[in-house]
């Protein structure tokens, strides 16, 4: 399969598990629909049990697909075996033969492939140096760091040339540090071979800061379809939202609307929002990110007062519980030196407090 694409076609991709002793069918992927650009780098990004995985091992072959279809420019490659796709395949356990070396492990697809060992070697040089790791050709996976064992991975993915990389959230089994570390490798390595990727992860960190795109999954439904400033920003339905750290959620009265702008009401608070879906029941779940809030020393426009319950020392800033009048708890993350028991004057921007549908099912928006 040739690396030089211009697009990958998902058109209505499904995938649904029969039923067993004891256990009820079940549709793990439901029509999973998208465009992936040549050198467009994809986060799925979701829980446990979105579908993310099953569309990747869709995508690789792993799992043949219950109805739908994936092309390859005008080539359909789900009827093909995985051998035949050609794409890369990073894995979360990094799945390298502890046997060989770093150059055998990198150099394996190629030996399957019957590249002749001049050409082979050329390449191998080419990937290492790529992820890095020419100094450490010699050594077996065993006398690596997690860290370069993850780039081995990479480089042998890469090695064999392929239209497509796909990532099976190859960070998680690292500490803290480097996941950091691997997430800025693994964009320069993306940049640098302008292949296109599809990279599978729960970290909505790591998503947002890769991604060219982003496919927010649920119950193997994608639920939003956008670039990341617009998944953060402008989240598409309240599971999107929920995901992607809106943790205050309150179900209001709709006082007025005019447009995108409404007004709403209850629970001790009265504010202005942005209608992110029609709002036709007469009442919405207004949802905010816990570090949209402005400590104010005064009343303001869209402001409303309360107090501290509690207070989480985070390093650079606080984790604050506050309660409303009517009894309404909220969490505030801010920079502000607050204490328990503290009053404090909380306002918030209008187009940063989202309205949503109390009614509406969550549905893809592209």
């Amino acid at each position: 399969m040739t690396s030089d694409f211009s697009e990958l076609r998902l058109d209505g991709v499904t995938r649904r598990f029969a039923a067993g002793k004891g256990v009820q069918s079940f549709t793990a992927l439901n029509a999973l629909t998208m465009t992936v650009k040549r050198g467009e780098f994809i986060a799925l990004l979701g829980p446990s049990g979105c579908g993310k995985s099953t569309a990747l091992n869709c995508l690789a072959g792993l799992l043949p697909l219950t109805d739908g279809g994936i092309w390859l420019d005008d080539t359909r490659i789900d009827v093909l075996p995985p051998e035949k796709r050609g794409f890369g395949m990073v894995f979360q356990n990094y799945a390298l033969f502890p046997h060989m070396s770093v150059a055998r492990n990198v150099a394996f697809g190629l030996a399957m492939r019957g590249v002749p060992a001049a050409e082979s070697a050329q390449r191998v040089k080419r990937a290492l140096d790529l992820v890095q790791l020419n100094s450490q050709a010699h050594k077996l996976p065993g006398q690596l760091s997690g860290g370069q064992q993850q780039r081995v991975a990479i480089a042998r993915a890469i090695v064999i040339e392929p239209p497509l990389v796909l990532m099976d959230e190859p960070l998680s089994n690292l500490d803290a540090k480097l996941r950091l570390e691997m997430r800025a490798e693994i964009r320069r390595i993306h940049r640098e071979l302008g292949r296109s990727t599809i990279y599978v992860t729960h970290d909505q960190d790591e998503a947002l800061s890769l991604a060219d795109r982003v496919v927010v999954m649920k119950d193997g439904v994608a639920q939003q379809i956008a670039e990341p400033q617009r998944i953060y920003a402008e989240p598409a339905n309240l599971d999107v939202a929920r995901f992607m750290g809106y943790r205050n959620l309150v179900e209001l009265d709709v006082r007025s609307e005019s447009g995108a702008s409404v007004q709403l009401a209850g629970s001790g608070l009265a504010l202005n929002a942005r209608a992110m879906q029609p709002l036709a029941s007469g009442k919405a779940m207004l949802a905010i990110r816990p570090e949209e809030f402005d400590v104010v020393s005064s009343p303001v426009d869209n402001s409303f007062a309360a107090r501290v319950l509690n207070v989480e020392y985070c390093g650079h800033d606080n984790i604050v519980d506050v309660e409303v009048a009517g009894g309404l708890k909220l969490i505030v993350r801010t920079t502000a030196r607050l204490r328990v028991g503290d009053p404090v004057m909380l306002a918030i921007a209008p187009d940063k407090a989202l309205a949503y549908s109390v009614d509406a099912a969550a549905g893809m928006v592209p």
